[in-house]
């Protein structure tokens, strides 16, 4: 059976697989990191699979429907965002139209509203959440003509109605999956993606799925993945770390994209040491995603092991913010988590959201100057963005917040984050304009200009990544400004 796996087209350099999906102001593109997972699983169990990114490639839907004849798939996968999804299902239905595939929609959009997706739409069916083995079980239940209601995780058409099949487990023995790097390697060119923070060219991969906290804005814990932790052994992390060494030595930095890896510290303890035992730590560097409970200990042997950069979530600097959105992290934490990293000599990355329950102009203020303080090496500032089947999303239409559901709007024209949340301290547009003026406000500094040209003479890779950083963000700059 032929499988067509596809990022569809939408706006160049759409990041469709980030967290808040967009075009992102400072050159950023993810890798399409769960359609490469899928991929993988679809790949091993022998099906003839092709892998598009159309975003990454500047593909648009003329040539995407032109490939997908040529190729004549029997099964078409497509994956969707919140911000794109008009234009996902119209792709997808186009393709059903100029194929006689099976067409079925991926991601968190469609698995937090399957039921809204599939009535207002054409498209055969969703894999709902992790879909790697719901969409292996649906091209063999396809291959043989078998019944759709055995598939777990599956929402179909049957006769006019549309049929919900129980959830499928999460999966358990993580390290069953092909390493997504092999994946690359065989289906993408990983020169087309980049990480702001990070040396390019670059990979991104995942060591666990899913989140023990509680944070109420994150979708891939609520939607997506689930909030259980599940984790790939450390011998299978650093075994992938190898084959990157060895197949894709262009590789200069690895970039691990678990919602947090320090979530189990032990185990992300035993991953540095493995890393250190076996050389690598001196040979590639890496980042993660991480709390701001991390000790200075870990924090030195992550260092050791080559790790060169660190990304918590701050969100705020106002504690009774963080308590409302159940961030389960203090102030004292985050300035304790700055200095220790500072110690460990790894750079920081820090996030932060505008518009969290209680937020006014004063709190705003609040947390630009706490960004400042921690100073960390490079900070983002997003409005608070409510992702449908999310407790933030529940919060804001209970209370009346949400200004629209027409979810086009959760990003700008240019697909920058957009804003749909007006409290009765802060409107929408307001929200928008304190996120610019955050990021003005840290980034305009002459200390962040001296760190950042500093940092830049450090190494050939970090001048590279630094400028073409800048070029991006400096043009939104330039467009706030102008406009």
């Amino acid at each position: 059976m032929k499988i067509l796996i596809l990022n569809p087209p939408f706006l160049p350099y759409f990041s469709r697989n980030s967290r808040s999906p967009a075009v992102t102001k400072g050159g950023t593109i993810y890798y399409p990191i769960w359609l490469s997972y899928a991929t993988g699983v679809l790949d091993k169990e022998e099906f003839d699979v092709k892998l598009l990114d159309a975003p990454a490639k500047g593909l648009g839907l003329k040539e995407i429907v032109e490939i997908a004849k040529e190729f004549d798939p029997q099964l078409i996968v497509s994956d969707t965002s919140t911000p794109s999804i008009d234009n996902d299902v119209k792709v997808a239905e186009k393709l059903k139209e100029e194929t006689n595939a099976f067409v079925v929609l991926v991601g968190t959009h469609v698995s937090a509203l399957p039921d809204e997706v599939m009535k207002s739409s054409k498209v055969d069916g969703i894999a709902r959440k992790e879909y790697d083995y719901t969409l292996r079980d649906l091209a063999h239940t396809l291959g043989k003509n078998g019944d759709l209601s055995e598939v777990k995780g599956l929402t179909f058409r049957e006769d006019k109605k549309i049929v919900h099949n129980p959830d499928r487990p999460y999966i358990k023995d993580l390290d069953k999956l092909p390493f997504v790097s092999s994946i690359y390697k065989k289906y993408l060119k990983i020169e087309d993606y980049f990480y702001s923070s990070a040396n390019h060219p670059m990979v991104m991969m995942m060591t666990g799925r899913g989140c023990p906290f509680r944070c109420f804005f994150c979708n891939w814990p609520q939607v997506f993945l689930g909030r259980n932790y599940r984790l790939r052994s450390a011998e299978d992390v650093v075994a992938e770390f190898e084959y990157i060494l060895k197949n894709i030595p262009e590789v200069r930095e690895i970039g691990i994209e678990d919602d947090t890896l320090t979530a189990d510290i032990e185990r992300a303890r035993k991953i540095c040491r493995l890393l250190i035992e076996k050389g690598i730590g001196v040979k590639i560097n890496w980042w993660a995603n991480v709390r701001v409970n991390l000790d200075l200990k870990t924090m030195k042997l992550m260092k050791r092991a080559g790790c060169r950069l660190i990304i918590p979530g701050y969100e705020s600097g106002v504690q009774e913010i963080l308590n409302n959105s159940n961030k389960g992290i203090t102030l004292k934490q985050s300035r304790e988590f700055a200095e220790n990293a500072k110690k460990a000599g790894l750079m920081v990355h820090g996030c932060f959201i505008l518009g969290l329950p209680g937020e006014t102009e004063e709190t705003i203020k609040r947390t630009i100057e706490f960004a400042k303080e921690l100073d960390p090496d490079d900070a983002q500032f997003f409005p608070l963005i409510p992702y449908p089947a999310t407790e933030a999303y529940e919060w804001a239409k209970k209370k009346g917040y949400l200004t629209t559901e027409d979810f086009s709007n959760w990003n700008t024209q240019e697909g920058w984050h957009g804003c749909v949340v007006s409290t009765s301290e802060l409107s929408d547009e307001e929200l928008l304009e304190w996120t610019h003026k955050a990021k003005m406000s840290f980034y305009l500094r002459p200390k962040f200009f001296v760190k950042a040209f500093k940092r830049a003479l450090t190494s050939w890779d970090e001048m590279k990544r630094t400028i073409k950083a800048s070029k991006v963000f400096f043009r939104y700059i330039l467009k706030i400004l102008v406009d």
